[in-house]
């Protein structure tokens, strides 16, 4: 799952020529890259509905606007083709650039194609890897949050910035949350931990700020 824009960026200096020493304005000196998997592209937010591509017919009334999901629905190399378009310069060149450019929707390519391959370019974002993935020896090295003893629910009394106390009950079915070592925030587990504890249980909104205190 990489985002269109990021592979545009890279795509766009590939067919320029810009990665090369002999590179020139005036010159085509720019190389044929291959996209594959086109189809397993991802934005962030909203932005499948929120994204919009406008277009027009030429005629009366033929204004038209689709999303993004609408568009890829229908030809899932359309946005990675576009957003190449857009990132190359507005000269009669760029026509014979985006020539060079093959779009894929799966990982099958051509046997002429395979054979003339030269480099792979890295992927733009890292994918991080599945909970299946990790081994079990990958999994015990991961911090945890807190490790809860005894058995039964633990009652803790929390002290919010307003000198109010609330009661927390955590129960012990709660599934310790893996993640990054350097990236355990406290609002994480305030979002993930509850769909792993009953209806009765409750969590306050975070974890950290003001003490705790067992009473149970």
């Amino acid at each position: 799952m990489q985002p269109p824009g990021k592979i545009a960026a890279m795509c766009s200096v590939r067919l320029q020529g810009k990665h090369k020493p002999i590179y020139h304005a005036l010159s085509d000196v720019g190389d044929h890259v291959v996209v594959m998997n086109t189809i397993h592209i991802a934005f962030s937010g909203n932005k499948w509905e929120q994204k919009v591509y406008s277009s027009h017919t030429g005629y009366p009334g033929g204004f038209k606007q689709v999303t993004a999901a609408q568009m890829h629905r229908k030809d899932p190399t359309a946005i990675i083709k576009l957003a190449v378009y857009g990132m190359l310069p507005k000269n009669l060149k760029r026509r014979t650039m985006m020539q060079r450019l093959h779009l894929f929707t799966d990982d099958v390519l051509p046997e002429d194609i395979l054979t003339n391959l030269t480099e792979e370019l890295p992927q733009p974002r890292a994918i991080p890897r599945k909970l299946s993935e990790y081994t079990q020896a990958e999994r015990d090295a991961f911090p945890q949050l807190w490790t809860i003893q005894g058995s039964g629910a633990e009652t803790y009394r929390k002290v919010d910035k307003k000198g109010n106390q609330r009661i927390i009950k955590l129960q012990n079915r709660i599934i310790c949350l893996l993640s990054r070592a350097d990236r355990v925030l406290a609002s994480c587990a305030a979002r993930f931990l509850p769909r792993f504890m009953s209806d009765e249980s409750c969590l306050c909104s975070k974890v950290t700020g003001g003490g705790h205190e067992r009473i149970g």
